[in-house]
């Protein structure tokens, strides 16, 4: 976090705003974890934990009709765009009353009433999605925004260039945000991508790359507000390299030993979360029993959500069949 005062060009409001985000995504990821470890919830789960500032911030700018499409370590960009708790919750259970009626679980989220239009499973898979959908909004003659995210090993893929390539010929309103986290699943950054940095990557396609601290709140929604203000405005993509850490493994029995030493310990201890807590109650944005009541308000919204999902029903078994093929009309 920075050491100087509150920007005068973002107000309190979304400050506390990405605070909300941010906690709520904490608090949900904390709480799967501890059901999948209790043996209470079976699911393939990729923790987001350690990047909620990146997803929160963005989360902040979008609006409602704006898109968003995210990969399978996804949750933090699911709930910053709006998908609500009990729908979310019962997805990730399995229940007919999630977002995809139960069949597409923590791995494909999608809530297109929110904005959240894909979660793949495919690394990279939402890279040209993303391009087709700013391309969508493009000929629309509307002024939605997409924004697509992903992790650091997936700009080394082709779908990656492609989607560059076709968003820099026409323009497109994207936001290309790379959450780099430094290891893409158990190979480090530097093991597996020829640059130093991928932003660098966006001269090629003839954008704007711009690589933030992810990590830091205020540095990252001004470098969102430009990206997404500039697509906006009709001037063409940007590629945001978010650089940030992941607290836990690749999945959840990865037990990390890949990482360097201390390097896991280091980034636990600067807990973005907490450290953009003490910076809004060090600069009078917030006092200790405001951020308090916002922390007990998610936590209870998440509890009314894994009931909502523990009590909702399962599947029909003709749901096998349903969505999954056309229905020819004769």
């Amino acid at each position: 976090m920075p050491d100087t005062a509150s920007p005068a060009d973002i107000s309190a409001e979304a400050l506390i705003d990405i605070f909300t985000k941010a906690t709520r995504i904490k608090l949900c990821d904390e709480k799967f974890r501890a059901l999948v470890l209790a043996g209470q919830v079976s699911a393939q789960y990729y923790s987001p934990r350690g990047q909620e500032i990146v997803s929160a911030s963005i989360g902040a700018l979008l609006h409602r009709d704006d898109y968003a499409v995210t990969t399978y370590r996804g949750l933090h960009d699911q709930l910053a765009k709006g998908v609500p708790l009990r729908e979310l919750w019962a997805e990730f259970m399995g229940k007919a009353t999630g977002t995809c009626k139960g069949k597409g679980g923590p791995m494909h989220i999608t809530h297109p009433a929110s904005g959240l239009m894909v979660t793949t499973g495919i690394v990279g898979g939402g890279l040209p999605i993303a391009t087709g959908l700013a391309l969508a909004a493009q000929l629309r003659g509307s002024d939605q925004v997409t924004v697509v995210n992903f992790g650091d090993g997936a700009s080394n893929i082709g779908a990656f260039h492609e989607a560059c390539n076709l968003a820099g010929i026409w323009r497109l309103p994207v936001v290309f945000c790379c959450h780099n986290n430094l290891y893409a699943e158990h190979t480090a950054y530097e093991d597996g991508t020829s640059v130093a940095r991928i932003a660098d990557r966006a001269a090629s396609y003839n954008f704007p790359g711009v690589r933030v601290d992810g990590n830091d709140p205020i540095a990252m929604y001004q470098a969102a507000r430009t990206a997404i203000d500039r697509a906006r405005a009709g001037d063409g993509p940007t590629l945001l390299e978010a650089m940030t850490f992941r607290f836990h493994g690749h999945q959840m029995s990865d037990q990390n030993e890949y990482m360097k030493p201390g390097e896991l310990a280091a980034a636990r201890a600067a807990d973005p979360v907490l450290a953009f807590r003490e910076w809004l109650l060090d600069h009078g944005i917030a006092s200790a029993a405001a951020l308090s009541a916002i922390e007990a308000e998610e936590a209870e919204a998440i509890a009314d959500a894994v009931r909502f999902a523990t009590e909702s029903p399962v599947p029909d078994a003709a749901e096998l069949v349903t969505d999954v093929y056309e229905e020819a009309l004769i």
